[in-house]
């Protein structure tokens, strides 16, 4: 399960749209310094990737200054990881390498890692307008779509670049009222985490 909702597909082969890989590249600037979760198939192009499933960018560093990810929405039995996981990793390497961070994720607004590591550690967040978003799956438009909203997620400064550059995919919501906060009363613990897990 993830979000709430059976996972229908394993794969790590569900690459990242075109139109929305030429947009992070705008946002950051033209390039993006690493992928963590890449694969053969990704249109990426960073100039460090980790591909999965044979090396898993969780356990490495990401000591760079742009960071795009999509990371696999299901659970890794084999890794015993999770989206949330990912998302972790995304504000911390924000929060402890002052890294520019965007990541593909479904809408989950109300799960614990979205209000771990979203709400009040994001800086704004692109609700997407696509109804079902078409991946690359192995590198080809095979028309398919994921079975729920995503959502563009932002860890940085740079809200008037994310903003000009996403407002035409989705509604774009400035998150920095909410940095800070603890957002859900389980929250609190796993918030102290972000400053000592790794």
């Amino acid at each position: 399960m993830t979000a709430g909702r059976t996972v229908i597909s394993q794969s790590v082969t569900w690459c990242t749209p075109a139109k929305y890989v030429d947009a992070v590249k705008e946002v950051f600037g033209g390039a993006v310094s690493l992928d963590p979760c890449s694969n053969e198939w990704s249109i990426v192009n960073a100039e460090t990737e980790y591909r999965l499933p044979s090396h898993d960018g969780l356990h490495e560093s990401w000591d760079y200054p742009t960071i795009y990810v999509n990371p696999p929405y299901g659970t890794d039995k084999e890794r015993g990881t999770r989206i949330k996981d990912w998302l972790y990793k995304c504000a911390y390497a924000h929060k402890h390498h002052e890294a520019e961070v965007l990541a593909l994720v479904p809408v989950a607004a109300n799960t614990s890692h979205w209000k771990q590591y979203v709400w009040g550690q994001a800086t704004a967040v692109c609700f997407l307008y696509d109804t079902r978003l078409r991946f690359l799956v192995e590198g080809k438009d095979e028309g398919k779509g994921a079975p729920m909203a995503c959502a563009m997620i932002y860890w940085n400064k740079n809200l008037d670049v994310f903003l000009k550059v996403f407002d035409q995919f989705g509604a774009v919501v400035d998150l920095r009222p909410l940095q800070g906060r603890i957002i859900g009363e389980s929250a609190r613990d796993r918030q102290i985490e972000l400053f000592d897990k790794i």
